[in-house]
């Protein structure tokens, strides 16, 4: 399995290959769980590369596109099938077209999709890797909690953002694309740069007498305590960093995914 995302992070394209048994099953459900959890506005399910001759994998893709639009705001869903396989005639029998887009190619449905995208309130900003890069983005990320009244979210969000943009300027140093959107009651936030290599939690380590704290990692452990969500999925030219936070109900706890 292989998941890439949009440099923006809108849109997901999950491939699928290799032959259809439980283990390809049970990693495919755990990856769809966890784009779903990234709340792109769309996934592109690839399953050109997919051995299944007898087309058990149609409940998976089906349940999927039931999650996808249940959620708030819904996720588009779709499917590619080439119309020669078992599993595009067993959709069509099923009636799964109906309301799961089906599609040929890649392409085919990147093109449909994107005619589809909601015009969702975005905000973003191209930022150098310079000390500089945090402050802006903070400044970007007050914008968006001003202009779409989410004042419970200013502080936290400018938080995890900086963050978020300290540790591409010290790890990444490339260029890199800053983007806030609207994502339901709650805020989408990604950090898109040039660099391939995922960043890593690191848990805190054991604190000797004598010896200096070690403080490495701690941006990321701020993050983790601070958003919703947050994850990272590689894109064509490096990867996306991304995290959500909605405002807290009674009771809630915070999560992170990684």
């Amino acid at each position: 399995m292989h998941v890439e995302s949009d440099h923006d992070a809108s849109v997901a394209l999950v491939t699928v290959a290799g032959p259809w048994d439980r283990a390809l099953w049970q990693r495919s459900s755990t990856r769809l769980q966890k784009c779903l959890a990234e709340h792109p506005e769309a996934i592109i399910v690839d399953l050109s590369g997919l051995d299944d001759p007898g087309a058990r994998s149609a409940p998976t893709w089906i349940n999927a596109r039931l999650t996808a639009a249940a959620m708030e705001p819904p996720v588009q869903l779709a499917l590619c099938v080439p119309p020669d396989l078992p599993l595009a005639d067993r959709l069509q029998r099923l009636g799964a077209r109906n309301h799961l887009p089906v599609y040929a190619k890649v392409r085919q449905a990147r093109v449909s999709i994107a005619g589809r995208l909601p015009l969702t309130e975005r905000l973003s900003l191209t930022l150098r890797p310079d000390p500089e890069a945090p402050s802006l983005a903070r400044n970007l990320v007050s914008d968006a909690c001003l202009a779409w009244n989410l004042p419970e979210l200013l502080h936290p969000s400018r938080t995890v953002m900086s963050e978020l943009v300290t540790n591409a300027v010290e790890h990444a140093r490339t260029e890199m694309t800053v983007v806030v959107s609207l994502r339901g009651p709650g805020l989408h936030m990604i950090v898109s740069d040039l660099c391939p290599e995922p960043p890593r939690l690191i848990k805190p380590s054991r604190v000797l007498r004598g010896r200096p704290l070690d403080d490495r990692g701690l941006g990321l452990r701020v993050v983790d305590g601070t958003a919703t969500a947050w994850g990272t999925l590689p894109t064509s030219t490096g990867k996306v960093v991304w995290a959500t936070l909605q405002p807290r109900r009674p009771g809630s706890r915070v999560t992170g995914l990684r």
